[in-house]
């Protein structure tokens, strides 16, 4: 394990460059006025500091839009550090930003998967070598980490095996040297933890798995499923961010191409909508029937990958599953197909099995953009390494879009932190969704309509006292 970097409780923070703080700030401040649930929420409990003595560490992409969150945890009373939860999308200067205001950040844009797992274990450490009392994860990594550190701890040959794929190699490698220096850490941390809260749908099957599992280590909230969060950040921000990150990419033109989208959930849906708006003819594969029937009603082509090898210009995998597009496709695709994902694994994608093969030859173009040219001499251009094309090529959805899911997170995060919770998995409630919804609707010109008190009484609201928000219909 001697290869490894050691953690440093007293490291204030390891970005790219801090230089880069100055436009990481210009653009944060930007950012602000694009997220009014965050901006409501800070004049609401600012003055309260209702997360006062909460240490919370995050394991989310490091972006301007998290610089938000981030400061937003801050203004209400937390102590905060931080990681991404993906190698390639953190914004080098938003990072630097937020390190220059002396919050610890450890994340920068192309790390190694020995350098992710540094990061995420520096940022749970805190000063004192204590732990976090909460998490804001994204993927389930940092919780995964205390949970598998907490078992190991208990009993070392739980670690003790061999892992196939490298990202789980260099977790496994990352635990095994933390626990030659502590014994107790992990376990001392899950003593005084009081939860985390999950942002996404590869995490929240984590937490739900571990929970019938009987093997939950605390109580979580499942930020995702907010309809605030699943709409906005699985459909509409997926439609606006996917196009932006096979934009840069390639500077491809979209109209006129067919493209193939891997999977019809929320994601999916985004994403097939964004191409349409672009006017790429769109073919949809899906295994579920009732999402195969949802894309059939929009209009779009229900095929399977195979029978769209030799017309496919662009895919797009949207499902959460492994091996969705495998390298006996990319053999068979078309002459320079663009090949990407938005789901958030990043084994969508055969990747490390296209990487070991022998006869296909690696061209980097730039920035994670890759041309894997085969035997037969054509080629498909891989974007982000199989990961999150949105921040691996871009810099993911659009503010208003992460407002809306970012509040929702400090919303679980003080439910966490004052409400004593079992150790299930929860959902936010429909109440907290819906003003989340309200916080939003004056940047956007909305007035609602009010029931009058017939109205009301018709569908069993009471009419006596002032109207509430869950008292209007949307």
């Amino acid at each position: 394990m001697t290869n490894l970097e050691p953690i440093d409780a007293n490291l204030k923070y390891k970005v790219k460059d801090i230089e880069l703080a100055a436009e990481g700030r210009m653009q944060i401040e930007l950012a602000e006025h694009e997220m009014p649930g965050l901006m409501e929420l800070r004049k609401k409990y600012g003055k309260d500091k209702p997360l006062k003595g909460a240490r919370i560490m995050g394991s989310l992409h490091m972006t301007v839009q998290t610089a938000v969150l981030i400061e937003t945890l801050v203004v209400l009373g937390a102590d905060v550090q931080w990681a991404s939860c993906n190698i390639y999308s953190t914004q080098d200067e938003a990072a630097a930003a937020i390190a220059a205001t002396g919050i610890p950040v450890f994340a920068w844009k192309g790390e190694t998967l020995d350098e992710y797992w540094w990061c995420t274990a520096q940022a749970l450490i805190f000063p004192g070598q204590k732990g976090p009392n909460l998490v804001v994860d994204d993927g389930g990594d940092a919780s995964m980490m205390l949970m598998m550190g907490a078992d190991a701890e208990k009993d070392p040959s739980t670690i003790d095996y061999v892992p196939e794929a490298g990202d789980e190699i260099a977790l496994v490698k990352r635990l095994k040297a933390m626990l030659e220096n502590s014994n107790d850490f992990f376990t001392n941390t899950i003593k005084e933890f009081k939860g985390a809260s999950e942002e996404t749908t590869t995490g929240v099957h984590r937490l739900y798995q571990r929970e019938a599992n009987g093997t939950l280590m605390f109580p979580a909230i499942n930020v995702n499923d907010s309809v605030t969060k699943s709409k906005f950040d699985n459909t509409y921000g997926v439609r606006e961010s996917l196009i932006d990150g096979i934009k840069r990419a390639t500077d491809v033109m979209i109209a006129g191409k067919t493209a193939v989208v891997c999977g019809f959930g929320d994601v999916g849906k985004g994403s097939a909508d964004g191409l349409r708006a672009y006017g790429s003819k769109v073919a949809v594969t899906e295994i579920d029937p009732i999402c195969a029937l949802q894309a059939a009603m929009q209009g779009y082509a229900v095929k399977t990958v195979e029978q769209m090898l030799p017309k496919g210009d662009i895919y797009v995998t949207a499902t959460g599953n492994k091996a969705v597009i495998t390298v006996e496709h990319m053999e068979n695709m078309k002459d320079k197909a663009i090949v990407c994902n938005i789901g958030h694994f990043d084994n969508e994608i055969e990747v490390e099995k296209l990487e070991a093969r022998k006869d296909v030859k690696k061209r980097n173009i730039k920035a994670q953009v890759d041309e894997y040219i085969f035997p037969d001499g054509h080629s498909i251009i891989l974007l982000a390494g199989g990961r999150l094309v949105n921040l691996g090529c871009a810099t993911g959805h659009s503010s208003f879009v992460m407002s809306n899911s970012f509040a929702n997170q400090v919303m679980a995060q003080l439910m966490l932190w004052n409400d004593k919770l079992e150790q299930k998995v929860y959902r936010l409630p429909k109440s907290l969704d819906e003003e989340v919804a309200l916080t939003h609707l004056k940047h956007l010109d909305v007035d609602l309509t009010k029931m009058s008190p017939g109205q009301a009484k018709y569908i069993g609201i009471p009419v006596e006292g002032p109207y509430k928000p869950e008292h209007y219909r949307y």
